[in-house]
């Protein structure tokens, strides 16, 4: 049975990191990822010591932090075409593995490029690959796993060509952060799952209605279309052993009771007895 974690984003807002932590704990989840932000708590003015007490705080509540994600990539991709904001995207990613070192996580997600209008595809997919090369040996060095995240950028929409670049990276500390709703509206996540395989260091769930097929559709777990006992059976194929960490919206209302319910479903949905038919 795969430890479940949550997204911070996913927990009650406004509530300070050591509170969340407790929250999550008690609603059935393992682990919890935070993420680095301009401002707040994890923040890119966070130092050694204030990480190194987040983690104290984790430890304490009993749940682990094994991943850092954040949204900075979209705000300063790692491939802009203004070279001031790949720079920043740079020292972003850098402060990112080394807030995970301090937190004793072992992935960071990035968000590679974003193709748009002034960004074309080849030209996102020539800098991302020349980033990740130039950002590998420092993940290396701090023991922190790179994972390129699959979102919904106009970028990698084929797990064909989203291992061709992992495999021009040609490195141990650069893989693939899996978002199983992310590719539902242009695929199969188990599918993804077979050809990404052990270029795969960690796993993002969330569900999606296809009839909708837009940001509206994302939804939590089991309320979608995504055939979760194919994504579990392929996961196990491949030999993941990591977390299945939700990045959902939760309950509008009666969140607590939400956050349960999400665990209680994805340790329903994961476990080696699942069946098809219940899932």
């Amino acid at each position: 049975m795969p430890l479940i974690g949550i997204n911070a984003w996913s927990l009650p807002s406004g509530l300070p990191l050591h509170q969340a932590f407790q929250v999550a704990k008690e609603a059935g989840f393992d682990c919890v990822e935070v993420n680095l932000a301009e401002e707040g708590e994890v923040s890119l003015q966070l130092d050694e010591r204030s990480a190194r007490h987040i983690a104290e705080d984790a430890a304490q509540c009993g749940v682990k932090l094994l991943s850092l994600s954040t949204g900075l990539g979209w705000k300063y991709p790692i491939a802009a075409p203004d070279p001031a904001i790949r720079e920043k995207g740079f020292e972003v990613v850098r402060f990112q593995l080394q807030v995970a070192q301090w937190l004793g996580a072992d992935t960071v997600l990035v968000v590679p490029g974003v193709v748009t209008p002034d960004s074309s595809y080849d030209a996102v997919y020539r800098l991302t690959l020349e980033g990740l090369k130039r950002l590998a040996p420092e993940a290396e060095r701090l023991g922190v796993h790179i994972g390129v995240e699959n979102v919904w950028n106009r970028f990698l929409l084929s797990p064909l060509e989203f291992a061709q670049l992992l495999d021009a990276v040609a490195h141990p500390y650069v893989g693939a952060y899996f978002d199983v709703g992310n590719v539902l509206v242009f695929g199969y996540p188990d599918q993804w799952i077979r050809i990404l395989n052990t270029r795969i260091r960690k796993v993002h769930v969330k569900d999606f209605r296809t009839a909708i097929g837009n940001i509206s559709g994302f939804c939590n777990p089991a309320q979608g279309d995504v055939p979760w006992e194919r994504v579990r059976i392929a996961l196990q194929e491949i030999g993941y052993e990591g977390p299945i960490t939700a990045e959902v919206e939760g309950y509008r209302t009666l969140q607590t009771l939400g956050l349960k319910h999400i665990a209680e479903t994805l340790r329903l949905l994961f476990a080696p007895h699942s069946h098809g038919a219940d899932v």
